[in-house]
């Protein structure tokens, strides 16, 4: 039985910088911890992005633009040659099945260890992380970040913008600077993390200064229309305290708002807050919404409903995570009103090998 589409508009084609898009279904980037130790993207995650090639736009999972920005093991990275070959075998195979794909850049700032990484975070102030972090030896107690210098912040802006040059190189439409959930940047915006008293630190003018810095670097190493921007106001993920969140954001916004950014992509975006709404309002480019769902597993409906909410309040995309995750075909699922693939045992997320990544079921297989 054909099931009438609930959301028309979802399943529109739309038009991002360059890129046309045959949907607003954007897979969310979501860290799976395949690559190996190196950052070197794995053959497997070739296999994984191109199952889901049908969403209008994938947004890969955080790649870090140097070796000190590593968050965990095996997170995949974007700032050596084999690096970049390994993610070009990715691209290859996502194109090939039709699809369109943008990097996120993330620096962990103090999400990070030395038994990780092999170097001590660096942070924009010596605030710990208030919780242990996985580490190839199991959790252990956060290490207390080094505060970069100025001269570190500028070569790591630099860094941000080799990174945007190494993805375009590896085949990626374009990048996502990764400003949320509590990583360097969300670090230099928030007051609890940021206690500096430089021009970097004290005011939203100088803690907005950072990202700025970062997003006019990528923006001219390869162009406004191939960067996009990742927030998440309000967030306290990684220990995270902003203190000021409703005036931070529109003054960051106001910031950019005439670099002529691609997107802005709000995480756990709710349609009747006032924030959203100023946001909306202010950004003039693609707005995507990645919707605040219920629960750890896949909602009954995928998320539907709250993504219709979004797109009447404004939205331009939808992110979608967790339920792009266990339904490689999700967008046919969708579009069909067939039922979904729900989440296995999370563990399986991050534990490595085909289980719970490439094996989830298409409506064709089942």
């Amino acid at each position: 039985m054909t099931h009438t589409p609930r959301i028309p508009r979802l399943f529109e084609p739309a038009r991002l910088g360059r890129l046309e898009l045959p949907n607003r279904l954007v897979m969310a980037p979501m860290t799976r911890n395949r690559a190996a130790a190196d950052g070197v993207p794995e053959p497997i995650m070739a296999t994984y992005y191109a199952q889901r090639a049908t969403a209008g736009l994938i947004v890969a999972e955080a790649a870090t633009p140097n070796a000190v920005g590593q968050t965990y093991p095996d997170i995949a990275a974007i700032h050596s040659a084999a690096q970049v070959a390994g993610w070009r075998r990715v691209t290859d195979a996502v194109h090939a099945a039709g699809g369109r794909m943008f990097l996120q850049l993330q620096h962990g700032g103090r999400v990070g260890h030395p038994d990780t990484s092999g170097l001590t975070p660096v942070a924009p102030s010596p605030v710990p992380l208030p919780d242990t972090i996985f580490t190839p030896g199991g959790h252990q107690e956060a290490v207390v970040p080094r505060e970069m210098t100025v001269e570190e912040i500028r070569s790591t802006v630099a860094d941000f913008a080799t990174a945007a040059r190494n993805a375009l190189d590896a085949g990626f439409a374009g990048v996502e600077v990764h400003a949320a959930n509590g990583y360097l940047l969300h670090q230099f915006l928030a007051r609890n993390t940021n206690r500096r008293t430089d021009a970097y630190g004290g005011s939203v003018a100088g803690r907005i200064r950072f990202v700025a810095e970062v997003v006019h670097a990528v923006a001219d190493a390869i162009g406004p229309e191939r960067v996009g921007l990742r927030i998440s106001p309000g967030s306290t993920v990684n220990g995270i305290e902003e203190g000021d969140t409703e005036t931070l954001y529109p003054a960051l916004i106001k910031e950019l708002a005439d670099t002529g950014l691609t997107y802005l992509h709000i995480v756990r975006a709710e349609p009747d807050h006032p924030l959203f709404r100023e946001l909306r309002a202010a950004w003039p480019a693609t707005l995507i919404a990645n919707p605040s769902l219920p629960g750890d597993g896949v909602p009954a409906d995928g998320g539907m409903r709250q993504a219709e909410r979004l797109l009447t309040a404004g939205a331009d995309l939808i992110a979608l995570g967790r339920t792009f995750l266990a339904n490689p075909d999700l967008v046919a699922r969708l579009r069909t009103g067939a039922p979904l693939n729900p989440i296995r045992d999370a563990y399986l997320m991050y534990v490595g090998g085909e289980t719970g990544y490439t094996d989830y079921p298409t409506l064709t297989a089942a």
